[in-house]
């Protein structure tokens, strides 16, 4: 229930913070517009000081707005959490996760699979290939270049596909992080997360550090009020079908990585 948890707290922690400061946020939202001098026409306010207080108001309703949307779907979790896992998301790293994810689309044929970034796309195809894996359901984002844009191009396309409760797949040197952004950013959408960890080939590229982490937070926890009513999308995204493995020979561009044991002839 951590994703609960800490989606509960994110939200009781803005809603404590607007209510005590909800004055202050209004005469902020309005500073821009202060002037030294009060203007005054026949008892009427300034037509600057009518212009500050709409826009501190209108600047309040959209907070407002946003922290509704996100206790509704927030709501929504324990419910999800209950349902079957519609959807594997696998954070593109090394091909130990999708080998992983190989394995369970035979178990769950129907069930679909996002790839974001990660290996080249006939190295994805190789493995599902040698795994006797069907592939009529996996689609491969390439989009994003960081955890952080795993989830900001997909949050749209899982709602598009009416996904309720996602298995987060993942390696261990990318965790707490990635666990951490997943809870936040997509129990923000109403959407569990139920990860599953892979063990890592040796030692990873990219160490994770507490800055790192912090900074990926911060941004995750604002992202998640923003991205209510922002929904970027990816104009990358295509069904592992259609990758044609021999194009990537003839250009001499078919390499993977040596764990994988794939034959590339």
């Amino acid at each position: 229930m951590d994703t609960l948890y800490s989606s509960l707290l994110f939200v009781i922690c803005c809603l404590y913070f607007l209510t005590n400061n909800r004055h202050q946020i209004t005469r902020s939202a309005g500073g821009i517009f202060r002037t030294h001098e009060r203007i005054w026409a026949s008892g009427r306010l300034s037509a600057i000081q009518r212009l500050r207080r709409f826009i501190g108001l209108g600047l309040l309703s959209l907070i407002v707005l946003l922290f509704s949307l996100l206790l509704i779907n927030v709501l929504k979790l324990p419910t999800a959490a209950s349902g079957p896992v519609d959807a594997f998301f696998v954070l593109g790293g090394t091909l130990r996760r999708e080998i992983h994810v190989a394995d369970l689309a035979k178990q769950y044929p129907e069930t679909r699979i996002l790839i974001s970034q990660g290996s080249k796309d006939p190295c994805n195809l190789l493995v599902f290939q040698r795994a006797k894996a069907p592939i009529h359901q996996v689609w491969l984002e390439r989009c994003a270049d960081s955890t952080f844009d795993n989830f900001y191009f997909n949050i749209s396309l899982l709602q598009q596909w009416g996904v309720r409760k996602v298995r987060l797949i993942t390696s261990t040197s990318h965790v707490p992080r990635a666990k951490w952004m997943a809870q936040i950013l997509l129990g923000a959408h109403g959407i569990w997360v139920e990860p599953d960890i892979t063990a890592d080939w040796g030692i990873p590229k990219h160490p994770e550090f507490p800055l790192k982490t912090g900074l990926d937070i911060t941004r995750s926890l604002v992202w998640a009020l923003l991205s209510q009513v922002i929904k970027p999308k990816c104009s990358k995204v295509m069904p592992l079908s259609v990758v044609d493995v021999e194009a990537w020979r003839k250009r001499g561009r078919l390499k993977c990585e040596p764990q994988s044991g794939l034959k590339l002839d």
